[in-house]
Protein backbone atom coordinates (compact mmCIF):
# COMPACT_ATOMS: atom_id res chain seq x y z
CA UNK A 1 0.00 0.00 0.00
CA UNK A 2 3.07 2.48 0.85
CA UNK A 3 4.57 1.66 -2.79
CA UNK A 4 0.88 2.69 -4.54
CA UNK A 5 1.02 5.77 -1.97
CA UNK A 6 4.47 7.17 -3.06
CA UNK A 7 3.49 7.04 -6.83
CA UNK A 8 0.78 9.65 -6.09
CA UNK A 9 2.19 11.72 -3.54
CA UNK A 10 5.87 10.82 -2.84
CA UNK A 11 6.85 10.96 0.58
CA UNK A 12 9.28 13.73 0.20
CA UNK A 13 6.62 15.79 -0.33
CA UNK A 14 5.25 17.40 -3.90
CA UNK A 15 7.01 20.75 -3.06
CA UNK A 16 10.57 19.11 -2.18
CA UNK A 17 10.22 16.74 -5.08
CA UNK A 18 10.00 18.93 -7.64
CA UNK A 19 13.07 21.08 -6.38
CA UNK A 20 14.73 17.78 -5.92
CA UNK A 21 13.98 16.94 -9.98
CA UNK A 22 14.73 20.89 -11.40
CA UNK A 23 18.38 20.90 -9.34
CA UNK A 24 18.64 17.54 -10.83
CA UNK A 25 18.29 18.93 -14.59
CA UNK A 26 20.02 22.09 -13.89
CA UNK A 27 23.18 20.20 -12.79
CA UNK A 28 23.05 17.57 -16.16
CA UNK A 29 26.40 18.06 -17.68
CA UNK A 30 25.07 18.28 -21.26
CA UNK A 31 24.50 21.56 -23.26
CA UNK A 32 21.44 23.63 -22.58
CA UNK A 33 19.96 22.48 -26.33
CA UNK A 34 20.17 19.25 -25.05
CA UNK A 35 18.43 19.41 -21.70
CA UNK A 36 16.12 21.53 -22.77
CA UNK A 37 15.15 19.19 -25.64
CA UNK A 38 15.16 16.43 -22.94
CA UNK A 39 12.78 18.24 -20.47
CA UNK A 40 10.41 19.29 -23.25
CA UNK A 41 10.61 15.93 -25.00
CA UNK A 42 9.30 14.34 -21.71
CA UNK A 43 6.68 16.55 -21.22
CA UNK A 44 4.84 16.94 -24.70
CA UNK A 45 4.68 13.16 -24.61
CA UNK A 46 3.14 13.38 -21.19
CA UNK A 47 0.04 15.12 -23.73
CA UNK A 48 -0.57 11.90 -25.12
CA UNK A 49 -3.23 9.08 -24.07
CA UNK A 50 -0.58 6.48 -24.47
CA UNK A 51 0.30 5.96 -20.84
CA UNK A 52 3.18 2.96 -20.58
CA UNK A 53 4.71 4.25 -23.28
CA UNK A 54 5.47 7.80 -22.17
CA UNK A 55 9.39 7.15 -21.30
CA UNK A 56 10.11 5.22 -24.71
CA UNK A 57 8.41 7.87 -26.32
CA UNK A 58 10.10 10.75 -24.53
CA UNK A 59 13.63 8.42 -25.64
CA UNK A 60 12.96 8.59 -28.80
CA UNK A 61 12.08 12.39 -29.37
CA UNK A 62 14.74 13.31 -27.02
CA UNK A 63 16.87 11.19 -29.89
CA UNK A 64 15.56 13.07 -32.38
CA UNK A 65 15.77 16.28 -31.30
CA UNK A 66 19.32 15.47 -29.93
CA UNK A 67 17.90 16.07 -26.33
CA UNK A 68 19.38 14.47 -23.19
CA UNK A 69 17.88 11.18 -22.49
CA UNK A 70 17.82 11.53 -18.25
CA UNK A 71 16.05 15.14 -19.00
CA UNK A 72 13.78 13.18 -21.17
CA UNK A 73 12.94 10.92 -18.35
CA UNK A 74 12.68 13.60 -15.86
CA UNK A 75 10.81 15.64 -17.95
CA UNK A 76 8.02 12.87 -18.21
CA UNK A 77 7.07 13.31 -14.49
CA UNK A 78 5.06 16.06 -15.74
CA UNK A 79 2.63 13.79 -16.50
CA UNK A 80 1.67 11.82 -13.38
CA UNK A 81 -1.49 10.55 -11.58
CA UNK A 82 -2.57 14.11 -10.68
CA UNK A 83 -2.01 15.47 -13.84
CA UNK A 84 -3.23 13.11 -16.47
CA UNK A 85 -7.11 13.71 -16.11
CA UNK A 86 -6.13 17.33 -16.61
CA UNK A 87 -4.56 16.83 -19.73
CA UNK A 88 -6.70 13.77 -21.06
CA UNK A 89 -9.53 16.35 -20.57
CA UNK A 90 -8.21 18.80 -22.22
CA UNK A 91 -7.18 16.83 -25.22
CA UNK A 92 -10.36 14.87 -25.37
CA UNK A 93 -12.01 18.99 -25.67
CA UNK A 94 -9.53 19.80 -28.07
CA UNK A 95 -10.01 16.72 -30.26
CA UNK A 96 -13.71 17.07 -30.20
CA UNK A 97 -13.08 20.67 -31.47
CA UNK A 98 -11.22 19.89 -33.97
CA UNK A 99 -12.95 17.12 -35.35
CA UNK A 100 -15.95 19.47 -35.31
CA UNK A 101 -17.88 18.27 -32.24
CA UNK A 102 -19.86 20.03 -30.39
CA UNK A 103 -19.32 18.44 -27.11
CA UNK A 104 -20.96 15.15 -26.00
CA UNK A 105 -23.89 14.07 -28.51
CA UNK A 106 -26.75 12.24 -27.77
CA UNK A 107 -25.07 9.31 -29.69
CA UNK A 108 -22.02 9.33 -27.89
CA UNK A 109 -23.81 9.47 -23.87
CA UNK A 110 -25.23 6.36 -25.43
CA UNK A 111 -21.71 5.07 -26.34
CA UNK A 112 -20.45 6.37 -23.42
CA UNK A 113 -22.80 4.60 -21.37
CA UNK A 114 -22.36 1.26 -23.13
CA UNK A 115 -18.83 1.50 -22.57
CA UNK A 116 -19.18 2.01 -18.79
CA UNK A 117 -21.20 -1.07 -18.86
CA UNK A 118 -18.45 -3.06 -21.07
CA UNK A 119 -16.32 -1.86 -18.46
CA UNK A 120 -17.90 -3.54 -15.68
CA UNK A 121 -18.29 -6.82 -18.02
CA UNK A 122 -15.68 -7.19 -19.26
CA UNK A 123 -13.75 -4.56 -21.89
CA UNK A 124 -11.36 -6.91 -23.09
CA UNK A 125 -13.88 -9.01 -24.45
CA UNK A 126 -15.31 -6.21 -26.89
CA UNK A 127 -11.54 -5.77 -27.89
CA UNK A 128 -9.99 -2.00 -28.84
CA UNK A 129 -13.04 -0.81 -30.42
CA UNK A 130 -15.31 -0.50 -27.49
CA UNK A 131 -12.73 2.83 -26.24
CA UNK A 132 -11.43 4.05 -29.98
CA UNK A 133 -13.45 6.97 -30.54
CA UNK A 134 -12.21 8.55 -27.30
CA UNK A 135 -8.89 7.35 -27.97
CA UNK A 136 -8.52 8.94 -31.45
CA UNK A 137 -10.24 12.11 -30.07
CA UNK A 138 -7.74 12.61 -27.28
CA UNK A 139 -5.08 11.35 -29.65
CA UNK A 140 -5.87 13.93 -32.08
CA UNK A 141 -6.37 17.10 -29.63
CA UNK A 142 -3.13 15.60 -27.47
CA UNK A 143 -0.95 16.05 -30.69
CA UNK A 144 -0.79 19.80 -30.78
CA UNK A 145 -1.01 20.62 -27.15
CA UNK A 146 1.86 18.08 -26.56
CA UNK A 147 3.57 20.69 -29.97
CA UNK A 148 2.59 23.62 -27.49
CA UNK A 149 4.29 22.14 -24.34
CA UNK A 150 7.38 20.95 -26.19
CA UNK A 151 7.96 24.36 -27.24
CA UNK A 152 6.97 26.33 -23.65
CA UNK A 153 9.45 23.87 -22.05
CA UNK A 154 12.14 23.91 -24.38
CA UNK A 155 11.76 28.01 -24.54
CA UNK A 156 11.76 28.18 -20.45
CA UNK A 157 13.97 25.25 -19.55
CA UNK A 158 16.79 26.60 -22.04
CA UNK A 159 16.58 29.76 -20.19
CA UNK A 160 16.98 28.56 -16.99
CA UNK A 161 19.64 26.13 -17.47
CA UNK A 162 21.70 29.52 -19.18
CA UNK A 163 21.13 31.51 -16.49
CA UNK A 164 21.93 29.08 -13.55
CA UNK A 165 25.05 28.02 -15.45
CA UNK A 166 25.84 32.22 -15.89
CA UNK A 167 25.34 32.69 -12.50
CA UNK A 168 27.59 29.38 -11.55
CA UNK A 169 30.13 30.46 -13.33
CA UNK A 170 30.42 34.12 -11.75
CA UNK A 171 30.03 32.81 -8.23
CA UNK A 172 32.96 30.20 -9.17
CA UNK A 173 35.05 33.25 -10.70
CA UNK A 174 34.14 34.81 -7.15
CA UNK A 175 35.59 32.08 -5.41
CA UNK A 176 38.76 31.81 -7.17
CA UNK A 177 39.51 35.63 -7.28
CA UNK A 178 38.83 35.58 -3.20
CA UNK A 179 41.15 32.78 -2.75
CA UNK A 180 43.35 34.38 -4.88
CA UNK A 181 43.73 37.82 -2.95
CA UNK A 182 43.47 35.31 0.68
CA UNK A 183 46.07 33.41 -0.25
CA UNK A 184 49.24 34.76 1.72
CA UNK A 185 52.33 36.21 -0.69
CA UNK A 186 55.59 34.86 -0.21
CA UNK A 187 58.47 37.37 -0.69
CA UNK A 188 61.91 36.18 0.03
Amino acid sequence: MNKIRDVVWPRMGLRRYSRYLVKRVMRLSASPHAIAAGVASGAAVSMLPLIGLHFFLGFVLAFATRGNMIAAAIGTAWGNPLTFPFFFAAAYGLGDLILGGGGVSTGEQAQLAATGEQLSHGLFSAGFEAIWPSFQTMMIGGLPIAVLVYGVFYVVVRALVSRFRALRQARLADKRLAAGNAAPSSTN
